[in-house]
Parts: C-alpha cells; sequence; structure tokens
C-alpha cells in the first residue's frame, strides 16, 4: 500500500460515521416510520397484528395481487375514504408497488395528515412476492417461489 492510498478516504468513509448516540436516535426514528414485509407477514401470520394493511395501488394492481386481509385504498382516494376503511386508532401500515416506487409513501403522508398513526413497508408488494409469501388476486391466492437472491430459501433471515 502507498502512503496516497493510505491517505484517502474510501467512498465508504469520506463522510464518518455518527456517533453512537447519533446513530442510535438515527435508526430509532427509522423504525418508527418503516418496516418490512417479513415482519408483517409474521405478524399477520401470528393472526392479531395490532395494524390495519393498506394497499395504495389501483385496482388493475389490486386485482394482481395483494396481501391478504388488506384494505384497498388507493392513494387518491384516501381524504374522502379513509374514515369508512379504518379506525384511526389502530396503526397502519401501507404500501405500494416496491422500493422504486413513492405511492407507498405519498399514502402514508395523507394518512398522517389526517391524522392515523402509520408505517410504510419497504419493498411493497414486490418484496412481498419475492419472499414467497401469499397473494390474493381476483382469480384466488397465488404463491410464487422464493426468490433466493433476496430471501432466503427456507426459514427466517434471522436478522
Amino acid at each position: 500500500m502507498t502512503a496516497h492510498t493510505a491517505t484517502v478516504p474510501s467512498g465508504v468513509l469520506a463522510v464518518a460515521p455518527a456517533e453512537p448516540a447519533e446513530a442510535a436516535a438515527y435508526f430509532a426514528a427509522r423504525l418508527a416510520f418503516h418496516t418490512d414485509v417479513s415482519d408483517v407477514h409474521a405478524a399477520l401470520a401470528a393472526g392479531r397484528p395490532g395494524f390495519a394493511v393498506v394497499d395504495s395501488r389501483s385496482t388493475q394492481g389490486w386485482d394482481q395481487g395483494h396481501v391478504p386481509g388488506a384494505v384497498h385504498l388507493p392513494t387518491a382516494l384516501i381524504p374522502e375514504q379513509a374514515g369508512q376503511l379504518l379506525d384511526p386508532a389502530v396503526p397502519v401500515v401501507v404500501y405500494c408497488w416496491g422500493p422504486g416506487c413513492d405511492g407507498a409513501t405519498r399514502a402514508a403522508l395523507a394518512l398522517a395528515r389526517l391524522g392515523y398513526r402509520v408505517k410504510e413497508m419497504l419493498g411493497g408488494i414486490e418484496y412481498w412476492i419475492r419472499e414467497g409469501f401469499t397473494v390474493e388476486t381476483w382469480e384466488g391466492e397465488r404463491r410464487l417461489p422464493v426468490d433466493v437472491l433476496t430471501a432466503p430459501a427456507e426459514g427466517d433471515c434471522g436478522c
């Protein structure tokens, strides 16, 4: 290793990591706003999750496949229909297509502005499906194989 390469920080450390207390506050706050598909699935499978799941996609997307037991509430309809479909005392987990889509973020914002406690499900329906979880479609239930590049083929990821 030359002296030059030893003194140039990598892209990883070009900005120093936060102090531990700052990092703890950031990550705790992040978890207050997000959850992941595995945790949602585990809570739903246990039978009493303590939250409602909202699919904020269009009817076409909903019909293609949605989380079993989810409420269909497209983002544009949240202001007029949330009060009829959701209990304000129950936290909401909202999802849309996937990580490349801000639809769930927009839906979460709309729900928060109406007074709901809300989290966004990271990965959306894409990762729900990629992790091999069952979806309901207009034709019935469907389950695809686990995508081994995104989730363990069997069992819990251990995180």
